[in-house]
């Protein structure tokens, strides 16, 4: 064995015991043990925990949020209560007295809220973002929806891309420290990206745009797979979706620091929330905080490092990303459990079609990537804390036997 698979060989033996007992509270995947589920990425599986909490909720105190007295109503306004106060001690916020937790419905409502509710009127002629065109649409489309809107009002907002390094896909913080002016209003960013599963390194980007210029962070293949610290990442607004984080669909939250322009207060009414959303949620993050997310982080990286060094070792398929962050001991920011890669002759649609009768589930298409990024299609695998070696091993030999 290698030095360089050495720790993560070590991670799946070490935490071998822990994983099968999480993996057995997932139903639905006991239930089909002949199936692999490797698309965590979009939408997460649920532990029973969650799903418990779910039916106990809606057999006997559901009733909606802030609008009744009696005690299922009362029962339910404070439900959404602690589920915003229990975001804030998940993501360890610094400062929980003046921060805020808006609970939307996944990570593109949540993006979109801030780009309409908090940015655009803050804007004039002349003032710019920057936001990443190489990452995922949703974090791209809302700041470009806020530039159109404005322009159809005569308000011109230029709209920058935030700097990439070629080679690796990460952002290019010195570029970006020279695009900052003093008219940047906001520059959006990517926790993990996507397609090419790498911590895009958001603690260096304080530094890059200096201390006045609010960041928003799309936090969406971050939350709910590794640990989250709102006390070391130095951003204004992070932005997730619940159904990646082990929740139900339709929920999700933005976190507003609130300490850099005004206070985020999202317009309009409303309406009725999503109270077992928001009960999946907040019995979801019990869960990780149970599981504990930096174990969740070591078994899925680990994971991910067996799928990508198994996959260089074949000359068939190309791993998208750069390859030195493949490895154990790389100085650039580690892949998290995301592995996204092409057959050299086989159209990636066709790959996805063929391991989905062999029994594996992967996103095979363009991945929602934004305007600047990877447009040719790719096949993604992405990892959770319920995942297997043995999963790994027998995709590998699936892929290996296409030639």
């Amino acid at each position: 064995m290698t030095t360089q698979r050495a720790p993560a060989a070590r991670a799946l033996e070490e935490l071998r015991g822990w994983h099968e007992k999480l993996r057995a509270q997932f139903p639905i995947l006991t239930g089909h043990p002949e199936l692999a589920y490797l698309d965590s990425a979009a939408t997460s599986q649920k532990p029973e925990a969650v799903l418990d909490a779910v039916r106990e909720y809606l057999t006997t105190s559901n009733a909606n949020a802030g609008r009744g007295t009696y005690p299922w109503a009362n029962r339910t306004t404070e439900l959404m209560s602690e589920t915003r106060r229990r975001i804030k001690e998940f993501l360890h916020d610094p400062d929980p007295e003046r921060s805020g937790v808006h609970l939307t419905g996944g990570t593109t409502e949540g993006l979109r809220t801030v780009a309409r509710d908090w940015l655009a009127p803050r804007l004039a002629d002349g003032d710019e973002i920057v936001v990443p065109f190489a990452d995922h649409e949703a974090n791209l489309r809302p700041w470009l929806e806020v530039g159109e809107l404005l322009a159809r009002q005569g308000v011109r907002v230029r709209v920058r891309a935030l700097p990439t390094q070629e080679s690796s896909g990460e952002y290019d913080m010195a570029e970006l420290a020279r695009l900052v002016t003093p008219r940047t209003r906001l520059v959006a960013a990517t926790h993990v990206h996507h397609v090419y599963g790498a911590d895009m390194d958001v603690r260096r980007l304080r530094a890059a745009v200096g201390p006045g210029v609010p960041i928003c962070l799309d936090a969406a293949q971050s939350v709910g797979h590794l640990p989250v610290s709102m006390a070391e990442l130095d951003v204004d607004f992070a932005v997730f979706s619940g159904h990646k984080a082990l929740a139900l669909p339709g929920s999700g939250a933005v976190w507003a620091r609130n300490a850099r322009g005004p206070a985020f207060a999202p317009g309009g009414w409303d309406g009725s929330p999503n109270t077992t959303g928001a009960v999946a949620l907040c019995a979801a993050l019990d869960w990780l905080d149970a599981a504990d997310t930096a174990r969740v982080e070591r078994w899925t990286r680990a994971l991910a490092a067996r799928l990508t060094d198994g996959l260089r070792r074949l000359p068939a398929y190309e791993v998208l990303g750069c390859p030195r962050s493949l490895a154990a001991d790389s100085p650039m920011a580690g892949r998290q459990g995301i592995v996204t890669f092409r057959h050299r002759r086989i159209a990636s649609g066709d790959l996805g079609f063929v391991l989905f009768h062999e029994g594996f589930m992967v996103r095979s298409d363009s991945l929602c990537q934004g305007g600047a990024g990877e447009r040719q299609h790719s096949v993604r695998v992405s990892l959770h804390v319920y995942n297997s070696p043995e999963e790994v091993t027998r995709l590998l030999g699936a892929l290996a036997s296409l030639g």
